[in-house]
């Protein structure tokens, strides 16, 4: 049975690998998120969540963050590789139900067994 933790260790911290994310990552975007991703040497995802003013007042800011922080924990264990994933809320993300999140970053985030 594997862990369901969100501990520190799988969090993006530093500038320096923001940046590097930033600068070498692979972005795609949806409606409301822009997800960039770059395989990391650590040996595990890390999740990094960037929420401007934009988004909202403080309330809807921390929300965002807590909903894809979830999203992250309960489906890290299916990324194929480890990687550093930034994801970054536009605007409109604030009115998104924890359902309408996770439907758009499983097309976004998680890549689908080919079957042939």
């Amino acid at each position: 049975m594997t862990t369901q933790s969100f501990g520190k260790h799988e969090r993006i911290r530093k500038r320096n690998d923001y940046l590097t994310v930033y600068q070498q990552g692979a972005r795609s975007n949806s409606q409301h998120f822009t997800v960039i991703a770059y395989k990391n040497q650590v040996g595990i995802s890390r999740l990094g969540v960037t929420v401007s003013k934009k988004v909202g007042d403080a309330v809807q800011r921390n929300r965002i963050k807590r909903l894809l922080r979830e999203f992250f924990r309960l489906n890290k264990s299916r990324f194929s590789t480890p990687q550093d994933i930034v994801i970054i809320a536009k605007k409109d993300a604030s009115s998104l139900t924890y359902q309408a999140v996770c439907r758009e970053l499983e097309g976004l985030l998680i890549k689908k067994p080919d079957v042939s």
